[in-house]
């Protein structure tokens, strides 16, 4: 390649990460900074403006025709529908009521419901300002320090961008031809495991320094009768849906399309079974999840369109031609993806990072080879996981997270910038310690589908 050709596709990557930092809407800085760069290549004959017109059959080949992506509008109505429903509430209430006794026990039960409700919800935001306005509140007029219940809030309502059933599992699958199914099951022992890196801590913390996490004052217990009753109206209906959703998936008897029909309909049967379900209600969830999904697909038209003229430009071929001049071997470079990954989620959302980057960083990746330690066959998959835990670091990494955002919001008269910025630190930590375990023990990603089949 020559200087020029090396430099133009590099100067688009550049262009966009500095017109993203405008705050325009990203559908519009990728739409835009592609069709800018259109005219460029045009002028020196490296592009030719009918190619444009094949945007439109990409567009409609791989996102509208998309019977994958199909999962995405059903997933966002389950976890919005659940959330204002009231479940996320009864279920907070049966693990507050079980774990009282324990040291830190309403943080472990904060940890707890994130981990259920990711694994019914997987929309960030929602789940962190749902946390912050049931929880933050019983969590200060307990005594407990301010930065720990930023932290265990934030981290745990972060849970849902990785456990199944994930969105962005599901775009990432179809960014890298990855069956979906592979990716979910994949991603569950990574995601219990950082969910049990929070709980030790939180359970360390609660033994040997007791006065940032005080115990409730002793009650009389619940009768037995009562407290099978609140287990059976709170607790097991999330978890049957859970075991509905994913273990229809998991066990190959519906794909995650179908799946997501299911958790849609078991969410609004659950409504209707705590008797919230109103047609005003629905309306709600209903048109909150079209504003959603048209911002998710809006981002994939404009990344088709931007990926596009980025490749006719020959972008792949001056990433890896810089990457091959580095002289890493497979090894250092991957761990050079991981920390370029991670140093985007200070400025970026793992959307835009997704749909930006995975389909840069996937050619170079197809030809790493780690010998015994990951199949040739099963090295994208254990980079797409590992990619996924990475990203949920982007949520907690001032100065953009968004979590911290949705915290702040929420969470307005209880705490302050400086207590949710000290709380989050040991969670990012724990989390890049979870990533860290498994880049080093690829069998945590690999084990379960390697089990099942996969």
């Amino acid at each position: 390649m020559t200087l020029f050709e090396t430099v133009l596709p590099l100067s688009m990557l550049g262009l966009l990460v500095v017109i993203l930092f405008s705050g325009f809407p990203v559908a519009f800085c990728l739409a835009g900074v592609g069709l800018a760069f259109t005219v460029i290549g045009g002028a020196f004959g490296l592009f030719q403006p009918a190619q444009l017109f094949l945007v439109v059959s990409r567009i409609w080949g791989s996102i509208a025709d998309n019977l994958v992506l199909v999962a995405i509008p059903m997933f966002i109505f389950m976890g919005i529908m659940l959330e204002r429903s009231g479940v996320a509430r009864h279920l907070l209430e049966i693990l507050s009521v079980l774990l009282k006794r324990v040291p830190g026990g309403l943080a472990l039960a904060v940890v707890l419901m994130g981990t259920i409700m990711a694994a019914t919800t997987g929309i960030v935001g929602a789940s962190v300002v749902m946390l912050t306005m049931l929880a933050l509140p019983v969590m200060v007029e307990r005594g407990y320090d301010k930065g720990i219940s930023a932290g265990v809030i934030a981290s745990s309502g972060t849970l849902g961008i990785l456990i199944p059933p994930s969105i962005m599992l599901v775009i990432m699958g179809d960014l890298l031809a990855i069956p979906v199914g592979d990716l979910f099951t994949g991603a569950v022992i990574p995601g219990l495991l950082l969910s049990g890196l929070y709980l030790v801590y939180i359970l360390f913390v609660g033994l040997f320094q007791p006065k940032r996490m005080p115990r409730p004052p002793e009650a009389d217990p619940l009768p037995l009768r009562d407290l099978l009753l609140l287990i059976f109206r709170g607790f097991v209906p999330p978890t049957v849906l859970v075991l509905l959703v994913l273990g229809s998936i998991i066990g190959g008897f519906a794909t995650p399309t179908e799946a997501a029909g299911v958790g849609a309909f078991g969410a609004t049967l659950l409504a209707i079974y705590n008797r919230t379900f109103t047609l005003k209600l629905l309306n709600d969830v209903v048109q909150a999840t079209a504003l959603t999904n048209a911002m998710i697909f809006g981002i994939f038209c404009g990344a088709t369109l931007f990926s596009y003229v980025f490749r006719e430009l020959g972008g792949d071929d001056a990433i890896i031609h810089v990457i091959n001049a580095l002289g890493l071997h497979d090894w250092a470079l991957l761990g050079l993806l991981m920390v370029v990954i991670f140093l985007l989620g200070f400025f970026f959302d793992w959307l835009e990072i997704t749909l930006i980057i995975l389909p840069v960083f996937r050619p170079i990746v197809m030809e790493l080879d780690f010998g015994d330690a990951v199949p040739k066959d099963q090295i994208l998959l254990w980079f797409a996981i590992a990619v996924a835990v990475n990203l949920q670091t982007s949520y907690l990494t001032p100065p953009f997270g968004p979590a911290l955002f949705y915290l702040r919001q929420a969470g307005s008269g209880f705490l302050t910038l400086a207590d949710i910025y000290r709380g989050i630190v040991p969670f990012t930590l724990l989390q890049l310690t979870g990533l860290a375990l498994c880049i080093a023990f690829p069998a945590l990603v690999l084990w379960l589908p390697t089990y099942l089949g996969y």
